[in-house]
């Protein structure tokens, strides 16, 4: 009961501070197209709304008809509301401005993550924030990150971060920033299965993404069975494979011929079912 109690104030906490770091962000963010702000003018709520921001970088409020938003901060947006409202309307008005969607300032996430879609770029995110955002990854993720991003001329580039090198070793030069308007797709790998059956220490299925099938051999996959047991006959291995048809087809090898360098390897497909008899001795 008691860890439980810790638990919950520990994310209690982190949900505070989250927010409060969210809103610290906030105060620089610069408000563009299709923001959506909600406007307060302390004790006069006919003057109060909210509003998105048009295409132009514009608002349109009470007592005011258009008002030049573009590139302003929340706090730089409230000044200059009290400035136009005292001008004709009130005396010594406040004003406060709340950013309730920032989507002026937005990437999109696709592909092997766990939660692909739209997320809002609140001051400098990296590469690895925002995946992380997105659940990270979902187990099939490919072997390469794209980012594509629009230029200023309306041209589109690609750029290519390396998985492992981003995040297994955390190579810093790849965890690059990110820039409204960016497409993250970590490509999906998809898992295919392979069966390993008979004199191995650990029979059954291997999950083999499809990116490394074409190096993936029967010495691998033995290898990933956990080997031989001591029953086994390593000279009278067997690959069953069937084909688009469902025609079944049958090949023999002596690994050991294999392992020497004797004979070349034998790249297996997805759905291939090696056997390893028994010795017979």
């Amino acid at each position: 009961m008691r860890l439980k109690t810790m638990t919950a104030g520990i994310i209690c906490l982190f949900l505070i501070f989250s927010g409060l770091y969210s809103q610290e962000l906030s105060k620089d963010y610069k408000i563009g197209p299709k923001d959506l702000l909600e406007i307060r003018v302390i004790g006069h709520e006919d003057a109060s709304t909210t509003t998105r921001v048009s295409e132009g970088g514009k608002i349109s409020m009470p007592y005011l008809k258009e008002v030049e938003v573009e590139g302003l901060t929340k706090n730089e947006l409230e000044k200059k509301l009290e400035e136009l409202l005292s001008e004709r309307y009130f005396q010594n008005p406040q004003v406060t401005v709340f950013i309730q969607e920032h989507r002026s300032k937005i990437v999109s996430v696709i592909g092997a993550v766990s939660n692909p879609g739209e997320y809002e770029l609140i001051g400098r995110q990296t590469l690895m924030d925002i995946i992380s955002k997105a659940g990270g990854y979902t187990g099939e993720e490919g072997k390469v990150i794209s980012v594509f991003r629009k230029l200023p001329d309306e041209t589109t580039t690609s750029l290519q971060i390396s998985r492992e090198g981003l995040f297994d070793k955390g190579n810093p030069e790849l965890n690059i920033p990110l820039q409204p308007g960016d497409v993250i797709n970590v490509p999906i790998d998809r898992i295919v299965h392979i069966y390993v059956m008979g004199e191995v220490r650990n029979p059954g299925m291997l999950d083999v993404k499809k990116s490394e099938l074409p190096n993936f051999t029967l010495l691998k996959a033995l290898a990933q069975a956990g080997g031989f047991s001591e029953r086994a006959s390593k000279g009278r291995v067997k690959v069953v494979r069937t084909d688009e048809e469902g025609k079944k087809h049958t090949y023999k090898f002596n690994t050991k011929n294999i392992q020497k360098g004797k004979k070349p390897d034998f790249i297996l497909q997805e759905g291939d079912i090696v056997v390893v008899p028994q010795s017979i001795f």
